[in-house]
Order: structure tokens, then C-alpha cells, then sequence
């Protein structure tokens, strides 16, 4: 005989009438949710009937070349072919592990600055800010230390992509916090200069500052003198992220109560301390959306770096499409991106959610 208790207590039967509770109360509440839920779960059923067949059931995932697919299934074998270019653009195969272990340590390093328990997370900060950049420009680039050089005409697909975003955020962060301050700031000259250079930057879209970029950054420079692409479109990226980063964190100062600076002043703060001691730490906090935001909108704008030349995993994707040997396929490399895409932009924006949970959790105690 079952115990009814116990199937009462059961944590996975208390999971399931919660869980119907909510449908119940979100989904079928009233005759026309009910006919709307009713509509979208056909319309989803009917979409997947279509596509299992087309992407799963009936499509190809070996073959070295177009002949291998068939007319009407995806072909897969394209993607797997080609991973590893896609992957690492047209970085030489025996050094691909050097573009391993750049997103490795950044990983580590980023991992290391998140914990709440990292020991010394200024240093780790320090180094993220400071050192990793040079450290992995070093190890990519190489002719250093019996690294092979290799050119940034060969860097590209995902991890070109993944540079891009990761090097626009990171440099950008220190500038766009200077500019917030400087909008701020009761100094005239130091204010209206932050001022223009938002201003001017968030009135530009992106491809026009990285045409201004390629074409008017030389002009600063002697005749004659050449730029690397890769350069120029990281200095285009964060010349355009800080101007919004900027705004942002400038809302970010603008919801912290005067009240905070006024204490800060009274205990024999001055401006700087009270800034990084402060202002600062209780603005991050409030920013945390808005940045994860940009970051994402930035991560999808790394495909317009095609007017540069560059190949990041979108123009790589659509260039191996147009091999001979897998002509037409642009459907399964498009999918591939955009999942890729998706997968990227979704995992930025659940941490984000959990990390703002941790700090509203972190207020409350």
C-alpha cells in the first residue's frame, strides 16, 4: 500500500503541482488564453513537422563535397567540413592551439573575477585590463619567443568574432567611465569635450565610424604609413562603444542618491575618492543590464568588419558557401550562424539575470 503521505511530501509531485499551478493560472485562466495557447502550440507543432525532417531525420552530416547532400535535407556535412574554419578562419592548423589558450586564460581570468571568494580580484582585474591584452596579442601575433608570426589576415571566423567583442567591451569600459565622469564634471573644457565626443559617436552608426576609420585615421599619420585592418577595426569598435557605454553609466550615476555624495564629502572625501570608493561601486551595479545590452548589440555588429576585409564568422561562413565544391548552401551556414549567435548573446543575458538576482539578494541581507 502506498503511503500517501510521503507521495504528498515528494519534492518532484510538489515540483509538477506548481508547475501546473502556473499553466493553469498563465495559460488557461480564460477561454481566450486558453484558444491562443491552443493556437501557438499548433503553430509550434506544425513548424517542427516541417523542419525535424529537413534538419534531423533526413539530412546529411558526412560528405567532402556537394555531391554527398541531398536536394531536400540540410546538409551538415558542409558545417563539419568546414568546423575548423569556421572556427579559426585561416590560422594555420599546427598553431591553432595559441588561439586556445587566449580564450582560455581569459576564461580562467574572467571565471576568477566573478567568484564572490577569489582571493586578490584586483590583481586578477589588473591583469585582465592590462596584461592579457598584450599577452594575447603576443601569443596570437607571434615572432616572439620561437612563436611562428602569424598575420591577422589570417585570423578569423568564430574566435576573430569573440576578439572583436571581447576587445570593445574590455577597452571600452575604462574609456566610457571616464567620459560619464567628464559629462559630469564641473570643469568646462573637460565637460563639453565628453560631451561632443558622445554626442558625435552615438549620432554615427557603426559601419560609418569604421569607414572613418580605414579612411581619415591614416590621414593622422605620415604619408605613407600602413595600418593592419584587425587595428583599425578594434579602434573603430571602441571609439563607438565607449559614446554609448558612456550614456550608459551616466544613468547609471544619475540613479545614485545625492545623498551618497554629500556623506562621502562630509567624512573628508574628496572627488576622486568619493568616485572610486563610492559612486563607482553602487553604479555598476545599477548598470549591469544596460552593459550586458551593448554588449550584446556589439557582439552582432562584429559582422560588419567585412568593409575592412576581415572574416569573422558570419563573412566566413557566407564565403565558404560560396566554394564551388559546396555551392548553394547558404541556408545550413546561415542556420549555423545564427544559432551560434543566439548561443552567445543567450548566455550573456542569463548571467545577467543571475548576477542581478545576487546583487538584489545581496541588498536585502
Amino acid at each position: 500500500m502506498v503511503n500517501s503521505s510521503r507521495v504528498e511530501r515528494s519534492p518532484a509531485i510538489a515540483q509538477l503541482r506548481r508547475r501546473l499551478a502556473w499553466a493553469r493560472a498563465n495559460l488557461f485562466a480564460r477561454p481566450i488564453d486558453v484558444l491562443l495557447t491552443s493556437t501557438i502550440a499548433a503553430a509550434a507543432v506544425a513548424l517542427l513537422w516541417a523542419i525535424v525532417p529537413w534538419a534531423f531525420i533526413d539530412a546529411v552530416w558526412v560528405g567532402e563535397n556537394r555531391a554527398a547532400c541531398r536536394p531536400d535535407a540540410a546538409c551538415w556535412a558542409f558545417i563539419v567540413n568546414r568546423g575548423g574554419q569556421f572556427l579559426y578562419g585561416f590560422y594555420p592548423q599546427p598553431e591553432r592551439w595559441r588561439v586556445n589558450a587566449v580564450f582560455l586564460i581569459f576564461a580562467v581570468s574572467v571565471f576568477l573575477l566573478l567568484r564572490r571568494d577569489t582571493p586578490g580580484k584586483r590583481v586578477v582585474a589588473f591583469f585582465l585590463l592590462l596584461v592579457f591584452p598584450i599577452l594575447g596579442y603576443v601569443l596570437l601575433h607571434g615572432g616572439v619567443a620561437g612563436l611562428s608570426r602569424v598575420t591577422t589576415d589570417k585570423w578569423g571566423g568564430l574566435s576573430l568574432t569573440l576578439l572583436l567583442g571581447v576587445a570593445g567591451i574590455v577597452v571600452s569600459f575604462p574609456i566610457a567611465i571616464v567620459l560619464a565622469l567628464g559629462r559630469q564634471s564641473e570643469m568646462p573644457l573637460f565637460r563639453w569635450a565628453s560631451i561632443a565626443y558622445i554626442e558625435i559617436c552615438r549620432g554615427l552608426p557603426l559601419i560609418a565610424v569604421l569607414f572613418m576609420a580605414r579612411i581619415l585615421l591614416p590621414y593622422a599619420f605620415p604619408v605613407g604609413s600602413e595600418f593592419d585592418p584587425l587595428a583599425l577595426a578594434v579602434t573603430g569598435i571602441i571609439l563607438f562603444e565607449s559614446a554609448y557605454l558612456a550614456e550608459v553609466f551616466r544613468g547609471g550615476f544619475q540613479a545614485i542618491p545625492k545623498g551618497q555624495a554629500e556623506a562621502a564629502a562630509a567624512i573628508g572625501f574628496g572627488y576622486w575618492r568619493t568616485a572610486i570608493y563610492v559612486t563607482l561601486p553602487q553604479m555598476l551595479r545599477v548598470v549591469v543590464p544596460g552593459v550586458v545590452n551593448n554588449a550584446i548589440a556589439l557582439v552582432k555588429n562584429t559582422t560588419l568588419v567585412v568593409i575592412l576585409g576581415l572574416f569573422e564568422v558570419l563573412n566566413i561562413v557566407a564565403a565558404g558557401a560560396a566554394d564551388p565544391d559546396w555551392l548553394g548552401l547558404h541556408a545550413e551556414g546561415y542556420v549555423f550562424v545564427g544559432l551560434v549567435f543566439w548561443g552567445l548573446c543567450f548566455a550573456m543575458s542569463r548571467y545577467s539575470q543571475s548576477l542581478e538576482r545576487e546583487l538584489k539578494a545581496a541588498e536585502r541581507s
